[in-house]
């Protein structure tokens, strides 16, 4: 029998929930979340370490001190951890802090040890994701594309209820894959016309500074090693500065094509947009009206912006991660 958290209440039953650990790259937060998505409470704690083995013992030394201070208001069953890098979902270790060969760190088993419970970790953008799938657009699609538009660009596929990992657990890399709109430059990965190069927090500022020179502009670099803020490129372009409307014009053109790639790859029914970038209204519709009318016809449910709130998405899709394990190996005992 399913009871409602007013019953479980009514009968002094505390209600389910999971630990959700959000790693980025300047904040660390932690959170307990129920089992209806909704955050409870939070500890934001600074981040900056520098290698795999500073963050790991960073990220434990701050869970310690949330269990320390903090008084559960439901009872915790699982824990997830949200990362950036390489994550091994399966076997519960984090590989990489990038795309470069790193350390083996067993971040499940760790968090497991200190909370107690079982925990799993997967990466950022795959959190968000599941998050998406168990309180977002999965309540109405078994079959969608999460795509995180932010620094970089990457995306969560669901087909038939499932998230894809891939072998290697890097499945949805789609700022790595090639469009038109980003030309012969040379990515970081050592590809040329990488989508991210244009469609991204990174490539919207590269492109601006890379062209700088070739357009009239109102656009002020404060320092040229500080990256430009796309909020201020979607201003100025909107007003119809020349240098900001190219980036922007690119960049929507670039997305527009990845999103038509994904649809024919994966038939999805719905595309959810997430990310600091496609919180500028302006924009999304930008990327709307390039989007090929025949490519998106399946998508019946929409393109359409992710509603987890920037500011939580990170640490609710973490818990996502650790509810799903916890599911997961009840399905596997019975």
């Amino acid at each position: 029998m399913n009871l409602s958290a007013k019953s479980r209440a009514e009968m002094g039953l505390k209600m389910e929930s999971y630990i959700g650990i959000d790693y980025g790259g300047t904040k660390l937060l932690i959170g307990e979340v129920d089992g209806e998505g909704r955050l409870l409470s939070s500890m934001r704690f600074e981040t900056g370490k520098r290698n795999q083995g500073e963050i790991a013992g960073h990220l434990m030394e701050c869970l310690k001190a949330y269990k320390e201070k903090t008084s559960f208001e439901g009872r915790v069953l699982g824990a997830g951890v949200g990362i950036i890098g390489i994550s091994d979902y399966r076997e519960g270790i984090w590989r990489s802090m990038n795309h470069e060969p790193g350390e083996d760190i067993p971040l499940a088993s760790m968090v497991s040890e200190v909370l107690g419970v079982p925990a799993a970790v997967d990466n950022d953008v795959r959190s968000a994701t599941a998050a998406e799938l168990l309180w977002g657009c999965g309540k109405y699609s078994r079959d969608f594309i999460y795509l995180s538009v932010g620094t970089g660009l990457a995306a969560g596929m669901v087909v038939d209820g499932r998230i894809i990992r891939g072998a290697n657990q890097n499945a949805g890399e789609i700022g790595h894959t090639t469009v038109r709109g980003s030309g012969d430059k040379i990515c970081l990965c050592g590809r040329h016309g990488c989508a991210e190069l244009s469609a991204s927090g990174s490539g919207i500022s590269g492109n601006v500074k890379d062209w700088m020179d070739g357009y009239s502009t109102e656009l002020v670099l404060e320092k040229e090693d500080k990256p430009v803020d796309a909020r201020e490129v979607f201003l100025l372009a909107r007003k119809g500065d020349a240098l900001c409307k190219k980036a922007a014009d690119t960049a929507a053109a670039a997305l527009a094509e990845v999103i038509g790639n994904l649809v024919r790859t994966t038939d999805p029914d719905t595309a959810v947009l997430g990310g600091g970038i496609m919180q500028d209204e302006w924009f999304f519709q930008q990327v709307k009206e390039r989007l090929h009318p025949v490519t998106i016809r399946g998508v019946k449910n929409g393109i359409r912006l992710s509603e987890l709130k920037p500011g939580q998405a990170g640490v609710i899709g973490a818990a996502a991660v650790g509810k799903l394990h916890r599911e997961s190996m009840g399905n596997s005992q019975r």
